[in-house]
């Protein structure tokens, strides 16, 4: 799916004065240069993966999931419809290790009822670049 620049960054994330970020200024940065535009913090990173969920970006999925715990493939849900993501909580445990927990909700494909995804997510940062660990359904 190409990146629309102009339209609201689908993780929700707002400025200052309330207002949501578009996906240019957003997590489309780092979708649409995953090799050189690194996100700066494990927030940051799990925002620009719901993202890549909602735009059925399985490259990005793979590239940002640590190797130590990548699945061999990963399937986005074509077809799903991302209603949301809420950011619970995030928490810098030291220099490389992080925490951040969030509920995405979304329906699937054929008007099936709506799924709450809460988790708490672990993410590790190697040579400056963050990776999704693993995490913890709550």
């Amino acid at each position: 799916m190409p990146l629309q620049n102009s339209m609201p960054c689908p993780c929700g994330r707002q400025d200052s004065r309330g207002a949501r970020l578009s996906l240019a200024t957003c997590c489309g940065r780092y979708l649409a240069d995953a090799a050189g535009t690194r996100a700066p913090d494990a927030e940051s990173l799990m925002r620009s993966r719901y993202t890549a969920f909602t735009r059925c970006d399985a490259g990005y999925l793979l590239a940002t999931w640590h190797p130590r715990t990548r699945p061999v493939n990963v399937d986005p849900g074509p077809g799903t419809r991302w209603l949301g993501l809420e950011v619970r909580s995030r928490r810098e445990i030291d220099a490389t290790h992080a925490q951040v927990e969030f509920v995405a909700r979304s329906r699937p494909p054929g008007g099936a009822a709506a799924h709450r995804l809460h988790e708490r997510s672990r993410f590790v940062r190697e040579e400056g670049r963050w990776y999704y660990l693993d995490g913890d359904l709550l």
